[in-house]
């Protein structure tokens, strides 16, 4: 079992989490590692929770299954539950926002692609359309009367 770990800095919004709904899936993006060969895959590869797909040998179902290019075997990983929102925090410290299940490969890296959400601190004011990939996100809280951002985004995968 392994986990997504997110470090961040919050300024007057927590509850940073994927838009990830049954009718609206948010597609995690990862480089993906081999474990038998230990090949890195050049490209990223992205998969959402609510999709399965079948396994070769009717071996089940997982969110993800992967065939290596080099050595051919077949590999899979499944989002284990829901993502947990990153509460605000002082100091900043890791906290895990996803447990999956992986076999046959490593996930190396995560790029945050997609849509986030978060909620003003003391105002409740929903965002939404938070981007991630620059790195930082800066908006304006207009019923708290402030700005609020995320920076000093930190990403890790741990075995959880």
């Amino acid at each position: 079992m392994y986990a997504l770990t997110l470090q961040a800095e919050l300024a007057g919004v927590t509850n940073l989490r994927p838009n990830d709904t049954q009718d609206n899936p948010f597609w995690y993006v990862f480089k993906v590692q081999c474990t038998s060969c230990r090949e890195i895959h050049p490209n990223t590869i992205s998969f959402n929770r609510f999709e399965t797909h079948e396994m070769s040998g009717s071996r089940g179902e997982a969110n993800f299954v992967w065939r290596c290019k080099n050595c051919k075997r077949e590999a899979s990983a499944s989002i284990q539950a829901a993502p947990v929102p990153y509460e605000q925090s002082e100091p900043t410290k890791p906290q895990k926002i996803l447990q999956f299940d992986c076999r046959g490969l490593e996930f190396t890296e995560f790029v945050p692609e997609g849509e986030w959400l978060a909620d003003g601190l003391e105002s409740g004011t929903k965002f939404t359309g938070v981007e991630l990939t620059e790195g930082e996100w800066f908006d304006y809280d207009e019923k708290a009367g402030e700005e609020v951002s995320v920076k000093e985004l930190k990403w890790d995968i741990i075995r959880a």
